[in-house]
């Protein structure tokens, strides 16, 4: 056994953690009663080894030399159309408590900041709730810089669904 953490890329088999740490992220951010999130629906819209091309979001996990998955980075390339390049986006970043304050979150940052330059990206992002100073000094001691000039928005649920009907087809 190594003594020290090891990264790979989510696969199949891994949806079940990958799950539970979802809902752990979500009572951290006492939001659990907005994850809708399956087995079922991860396994059809997440990116595997095995299928890379399909479903629309890839997650690396970090396990700690005790063989337990300890944290995860869910994340998505995005486009830059300024820097006229693709980008990261991380959708979740979460390190379960007992595994905290041991580099995990930096070396899944680091792993997510090498794929970015891989693809030629010149950006990785992500959102942090206000409240959460914590994540918010972690972030900036590493050199993120808080975005306070944007303001992040949505549409979700029958919003959503009424917008849609403000498309007429795209034409191919």
């Amino acid at each position: 056994m190594s003594n020290k953490a090891t990264v790979r890329r989510a696969t199949r088999e891994d949806v079940p953690v990958i799950l539970l740490l979802i809902q752990e992220l979500a009572a951290y951010e006492l939001c659990t009663h907005e994850v809708l999130a399956t087995n079922e629906t991860l396994s059809s819209t997440l990116s595997f080894p095995d299928s890379p091309n399909r479903g629309y979001a890839h997650t690396l996990l970090i396990i700690d030399p005790d063989t337990t998955v300890a944290g995860m980075a869910l994340y998505f390339t995005n486009y830059s159309t300024w820097r006229a390049a693709p980008g990261i986006y991380l959708e979740d970043l979460f390190i379960r408590p007992a595994y905290r304050k041991r580099g995990y979150g930096k070396r899944l940052l680091g792993e997510l900041a090498k794929e970015t330059v891989g693809i030629g990206g010149k950006r990785l992002e992500w959102s942090v709730l206000k409240w959460n100073k914590p994540s918010i000094e972690f972030y900036e001691g590493l050199g993120a810089k808080a975005m306070d000039e944007w303001t992040g928005m949505r549409v979700d649920g029958d919003e959503l669904e009424k917008m849609s009907e403000m498309g007429g087809g795209i034409d191919s």
